[in-house]
């Protein structure tokens, strides 16, 4: 049966239409009913007016931040606006805008900061490798994959994560691959094989399941330790 998934989903959706009609996830395959995607895209568009209130009102108090604000209440601002801008990129529709928005504001709070440093070497060096990591972190989170694995209520469960990575495509497996550590990567090979396994006694392949497997293969024997992933998300 063919659903009516939409163009530009929020997490809930893309979870769902991970899992519709794929044995990766079940045997026999799971199929989603109207009603279960209605209710999915009903709880994004819910998430997304919420944060369109949030928005508002932080762009609000940005504007109306005083020149003489206190460290504390810069530092306060710039932690809202990137939770902000990660919680964005798992919203449905077209959120560029608005992270376009928060980029450029934080970058104006990094600016104020660089002049409250005055001239200190070790704080300059500490506000440049934030915002090297703060870039790197943003850019990954184009990503859906990694912005729904992320996501502090992520959609994708503990035993959902390894038939998520080998029903995505190459691009973002190679991104989110980098998130987990060696021991955690040789885990997703075993399972992704015993999974494969499982599907080809059922006569079901999967090029897309393959090839993802094998990216996180590649990814282990390259493998440079600085996984953002936690080992609990694995059992």
């Amino acid at each position: 049966m063919d659903l009516p998934f939409t163009d530009r989903p929020g997490r809930r959706e893309r979870q769902l239409k991970r899992r519709h009609n794929n044995p990766l996830f079940a045997w026999p395959a799971w199929t989603a009913e109207p009603e279960e995607l209605l209710a999915a895209q009903r709880a994004d568009h819910a998430e997304l007016e919420t944060f369109r209130s949030a928005f508002r009102d932080l762009m609000q108090r940005a504007i109306e931040l005083p020149a003489d604000a206190g460290s504390e209440v810069v530092l306060s601002l710039k932690e809202e606006l990137e939770r902000h801008y990660e919680q964005a990129c798992g919203l449905p529709e077209d959120q560029s805008q608005q992270k376009t928005a928060i980029k450029k504001l934080i970058e104006v709070i990094m600016r104020v900061l660089h002049r409250h440093s005055d001239h200190d070497p070790v704080a300059l060096q500490e506000l440049s490798d934030e915002a090297q990591a703060r870039a790197m972190h943003f850019r990954l989170l184009e990503s859906p994959l990694i912005a729904d694995l992320l996501d502090p209520d992520s959609p994708i469960r503990a035993h959902e994560l390894l038939p998520t990575l080998l029903s995505s495509p190459a691009s973002e497996v190679k991104a989110a691959v980098e998130l987990f550590d060696a021991e955690q990567l040789a885990l997703l090979i075993d399972q992704g094989g015993a999974l494969i396994s499982q599907l080809h006694a059922h006569g079901v392949r999967s090029a897309m399941a393959e090839e993802g497997l094998g990216l996180i293969r590649e990814r282990l024997e390259q493998y440079e330790p600085h996984s953002l992933w936690q080992d609990d998300n694995l059992t």
